[in-house]
Order: structure tokens, then C-alpha cells, then sequence
């Protein structure tokens, strides 16, 4: 593959990052210290002072939790924000191209048209796996990024690991693996191969198994090389001070998220168990994720029923290899109770 210095877009390689106040003053810890750097209010309220801009102690749980070093961690404004810094580092409007998989996340070709970037798609299979033949077919000189959602959305299914591992190494560019679902998998996240592959970048979430969707928290895992490049283009205070209180508190309690996850995968066991006995139900696709797509007879039709009871999935019959599916979202037991019934009922 290209060297990363190659991927760069150059007016990126040659931008001098905006310094903050806090970036020149580090040592926020320093006791008796009277700030007057950076024209804030000084009435503490616990939210006058502008955030750490690097998030470090948010970063330091997060290598302890999962063995990757700090400087190889960049936070987002959600797992979007992230993206989109990618986009913005690597690819050159206009020139470039970024390679989806659809069925799959649609920010990826959201995030392609703001940044006046050409996507190309190259569909999965029926079983909604990657062909490498034709990924590497469709790739050229300017193809800068691979998107593979693994446990994919809507699928929910996670995709081989020899097909990803020869895609990372016959891939010109940068492979972004979204694991926004890798806490719900069976599989290996692909954090603990970093090392291996230069090009790798694994981005993951606290919206879904730690239950934060509303903080907004994305997470970035990559080279220090990688990280460095995008930490020149962030915002200065991406991350507010509320925010990084919270996931901090949250990720200093495990337990209480693996709890959490087991009793999603508990139940969403025994809704798929529930499902098979839905006359409708054409098909139900295997899952490692916190949700469960089926095929029906009519989706559309049984989207609006279940609206009309009260119930909101998401109809998915307008993607690739989609048609008539809905994805159902793994509830509590009460809401999965009341999911079962009303698709009974229709």
C-alpha cells in the first residue's frame, strides 16, 4: 500500500493545527493556578473553563479498557465528526474516491457529497459478505477509502475475517472498519491487529452498548501517525466538559456494561426465538448486533401497522438487497413483549 504521507492531502501536510489556551497550558491539575489565558467567565458554575481539548483522562480509560495506547486514540463528536475528519485529511474533492459496501451505513455516501468526494459501491453478496475481486476491480490511484461495517448496518451480520485481512492487504488506501456493534459480536474486534496494518482505522461508539447515544461520544483507533494527522484538523474543544465527565464515569464502571449487554443478548435470543412463530416473517437474518433485520410478506404495510400500534422499527426495503426487510432495534423485555404481540396481533 501507499505510505500514509502518500494518502495526505497536501495542503493538509503543510497546515499549522489552531493552538488553544489549553493546548499551551497543559497542567490543568495544578493547584492555586489563577487562569487568565483564555478570556473565559470566572464565576465557576463546573462548566466556565473550556474542556481538555485531548480528552486525556477520557482516552487513558479507554486504553486501559482496551489496550491500545493513547496517542493511537482521537475522540469525536460522535462516530460522525470522525468520519468526517477522514474525509477531510485524506481525500482532495474533486480528485478522489471512497470505496462503500451497501447495504450499508448511509453517512458514508452523506459524508462523500459534503466533501465533494466521488463513492463508488460495490454491493455485498446475497449472504451480505465483501467480494475482493471486485472491490479491488472497481479501486484506482485516487481510491483513498474503504468503508467495511463490521457487524454491519442493517445487516447486523459481521464479515469474514479472511476476506477483511486480504482486503488490508491488497488495498491501495486506508480501510476504515466501523465496529459501532462490536460489543453485541462474537467476533474479534480488529483493535488488537492495529499494529499489523498501517492502514487500518477502526472506529467504535458509546451510543450503543454503553448506552450514551445521547453524549455523543465517537471513538477513532489507528496509528499514532494516523491519529497525529487528524488531531491537526479537529476542533479545538470537540468534546464539551459534560460529555467527557460522563463517559469517563461510564467506562469506570465495566461491570455494569457488561450487564448491560447481557441482557440485550439475552433478549435478543429470545425475540429471534418469537419471531420464527410471525406467519409474515419470510426470513430472519443472523445477527451480531443489538438488533435483528427481517424479511416480510409487504413491509411497508407492516411498518405502518406497528405505527399505528404504537411500535417503531425501521423499514429497510429501500436499500441493496433489502427489499421488504425491517430492522427491529432489541428492546427491554416489556418492549420486546409488546413488539411479539403487536405482530401477532397484525
Amino acid at each position: 500500500m501507499k505510505s500514509i504521507q502518500n494518502l495526505v492531502r497536501e495542503n493538509i501536510k503543510s497546515l499549522k493545527p489552531y493552538s488553544s489556551a489549553r493546548d499551551e497550558f497543559k497542567e490543568l491539575t495544578v493547584g492555586g493556578m489563577v487562569f487568565l489565558d483564555a478570556n473565559e467567565n470566572p464565576f465557576d458554575n463546573g462548566v466556565n473553563r473550556y474542556p481538555d481539548p485531548q480528552q486525556i483522562a477520557v482516552k487513558e480509560g479507554l486504553s486501559k479498557l482496551k489496550g491500545v495506547q493513547v496517542p493511537q486514540i482521537l475522540l469525536g463528536n460522535g462516530s460522525d465528526e470522525v468520519l468526517d475528519l477522514i474525509f477531510r485529511a485524506f481525500c482532495e474533492p474533486k480528485q478522489d474516491n471512497i470505496i462503500t459496501l451497501p447495504p450499508t451505513y448511509g453517512m458514508y455516501k452523506v459524508l462523500a457529497n459534503i466533501n465533494n468526494i466521488e463513492e463508488r459501491e460495490v454491493l455485498l453478496t446475497k449472504d451480505f459478505q465483501p467480494t475482493v475481486e471486485h472491490i479491488l476491480k472497481i479501486a484506482d490511484g485516487q481510491s483513498k477509502i474503504l468503508f467495511l461495517c463490521s457487524p454491519n448496518n442493517p445487516t447486523g451480520n459481521s464479515f469474514s475475517t479472511n476476506t477483511i485481512e486480504e482486503l488490508l492487504t491488497k488495498f491501495n488506501g486506508l480501510i476504515v472498519i466501523d465496529e459501532a456493534y462490536i460489543d453485541f459480536s462474537s467476533e474479534k474486534s480488529w483493535l488488537d491487529r492495529l499494529d499489523e496494518f498501517p492502514n487500518l482505522i477502526v472506529t467504535q461508539t458509546l451510543s450503543k452498548a454503553y448506552g450514551m447515544a445521547g453524549i455523543r461520544l465517537g471513538i477513532c483507533y489507528a496509528s499514532s501517525e494516523i491519529i497525529s494527522i487528524l488531531n491537526k484538523i479537529k476542533p479545538p474543544y470537540n468534546i464539551n466538559e459534560l460529555t467527557q465527565k460522563k463517559a469517563l464515569k461510564k467506562l469506570l464502571n465495566k461491570n455494569k456494561v457488561q450487564h448491560e449487554i447481557e441482557k440485550i443478548l439475552e433478549q435478543r435470543k429470545k425475540l429471534i426465538e418469537k419471531l420464527t412463530s410471525i406467519s409474515f416473517i419470510e426470513k430472519i437474518y443472523p445477527t451480531d448486533a443489538n438488533f435483528v433485520l427481517v424479511k416480510v410478506d409487504n413491509a411497508v404495510k407492516r411498518y405502518h401497522q406497528l405505527i399505528e400500534k404504537g411500535i417503531v422499527i425501521r423499514n429497510r426495503t429501500t436499500q441493496p438487497l433489502c427489499e421488504n426487510t425491517l430492522r427491529l432495534t432489541v428492546g427491554t423485555k416489556s418492549e420486546n413483549k409488546k413488539l411479539i404481540e403487536a405482530l401477532k396481533e397484525i
